[in-house]
C-alpha cells in the first residue's frame, strides 16, 4: 500500500495530536475553574461565619457595662466595680444589725473619698489615705494592707460610726463626725446615690438594682462566692454544681440577691433567682420567674464564655 495512503487510513483511527492536546488541556481548565469556585464558596462561607462572631463580639465589645438603682422616682449609676463596693459596705451594714441609714452614709461617705473604688493612694492633706474611705495608718485606723481590704475597711468605719446618734445626724454630718474631712460638706452631694443603693442593696427595695453586663468571661467559683456572702453577710451558703443557694427571708433575701447582681461581673454571675424573679445576664434584668420565697438561688457560669 502506497505510504500516503497507509497513513491517511492511519489518522482515521485517532485524533490528531494537536486536538488531543487542546481537549485535555481544556479539561483541566474547567478542573481549575471548579476548585478556584470551589474555594471562593469555602473562603465566602468562612468568612461568613468569622464575620457573624466578629459581629457578636463587636457587640459585646460595645455593651456599656452598668448598674443602675431605681428607687421611686431617683435612679442613679455606677460601673459594676463601685457598685460591688457599694455592696459590700451595705451587706457589712446589714450583718452588724445596722438600719438601711448606716449604709446610705457608708455609701455615700466612700463615693465621695474614693469614688466606691479601693484606691492605694492618698492627697496631699492626707498623703498616707488608702482604700475605700482613705483611712489612714497614721490616724490609728489600722496598717497599710487592713485599711485597703474593703471589708476591714466597712467595719472600721461602722465601729466609728455607732459612736454617735447618727440616725438623728444629717447624712454629711453623720460621715464627718467619723472622717474629720477637710471639705465637710461634700459628703452631702452624694446622699441621693447613697440613699437609692443602700436602699436596694440591704434588701428594703427589692429587685431595684440591675446590672447590664457583657458575657461572662470564664467559669465562675460556686465556693468562692459561698466564702464572700459568709464574710460579708455572715451568712452561710449551699454549694451544688454552679449553683450557690442561700436561704432567707424577704429582706435579708433581697439584699443577698442584689448583692449577686452587682458582684455578677467580677463573679460570673449569669443568673439570680429570688421570690417569683430572676436576674438574666442575658436579658439584662428582672423576669418573672418560677423560685422560691425564702431561697435565693445564684448560678454562675460554668464555661468559658457562657452567659
Amino acid at each position: 500500500m502506497p505510504t500516503d495512503v497507509r497513513d491517511r487510513v492511519f489518522s482515521l483511527g485517532r485524533a490528531p495530536a494537536g486536538r488531543g492536546n487542546r481537549q485535555a488541556a481544556a479539561r483541566r481548565r474547567r478542573r481549575a475553574r471548579g476548585l478556584v469556585a470551589l474555594g471562593v464558596s469555602l473562603a465566602v462561607a468562612v468568612g461568613g461565619i468569622y464575620a457573624a462572631y466578629g459581629f457578636l463580639d463587636q457587640g459585646q465589645t460595645l455593651v456599656r457595662e452598668r448598674c443602675t438603682a431605681v428607687v421611686g422616682t431617683e435612679e442613679h449609676e455606677l460601673d459594676p466595680e463601685q457598685a460591688a463596693n457599694a455592696a459590700l459596705i451595705a451587706a457589712v451594714s446589714v450583718r452588724r444589725g445596722m438600719p438601711a441609714r448606716a449604709a446610705t452614709i457608708g455609701i455615700a461617705t466612700a463615693f465621695q473619698e474614693s469614688k466606691l473604688r479601693n484606691i492605694d493612694y492618698g492627697d496631699r492633706a492626707g498623703p498616707d489615705s488608702r482604700g475605700l474611705f482613705q483611712q489612714r495608718p497614721s490616724q490609728g485606723w489600722g496598717t497599710q494592707a487592713q485599711v485597703m481590704d474593703p471589708l476591714y475597711a466597712a467595719d472600721r468605719f461602722y465601729e466609728e460610726l455607732v459612736k454617735f446618734d447618727y440616725t438623728a445626724l444629717p447624712v454629711t454630718e453623720a460621715a464627718q463626725k467619723v472622717q474629720r474631712s477637710a471639705y465637710p460638706l461634700a459628703y452631702a452631694d452624694h446622699e441621693p446615690e447613697g440613699r437609692a443603693y443602700a436602699s436596694a442593696l440591704t434588701g428594703n427595695s427589692p429587685a431595684a438594682l440591675n446590672c447590664v453586663l457583657r458575657r461572662s468571661t470564664g467559669p465562675g467559683d460556686p465556693q468562692a462566692v459561698a466564702d464572700d456572702l459568709h464574710a460579708a453577710f455572715g451568712v452561710d451558703a449551699a454549694v451544688r454544681g454552679g449553683t450557690v443557694t442561700v436561704s432567707a427571708d424577704k429582706t435579708l433575701g433581697w439584699a443577698v440577691a442584689q448583692w449577686a447582681v452587682a458582684n455578677a461581673g467580677n463573679r460570673q454571675v449569669t443568673a439570680v433567682g429570688n421570690a417569683g424573679l430572676l436576674w438574666n445576664r442575658a436579658e439584662d434584668g428582672w423576669v418573672p420567674a418560677s423560685t422560691t420565697d425564702g431561697s435565693v438561688v445564684i448560678t454562675l457560669a460554668g464555661t468559658e464564655g457562657e452567659g
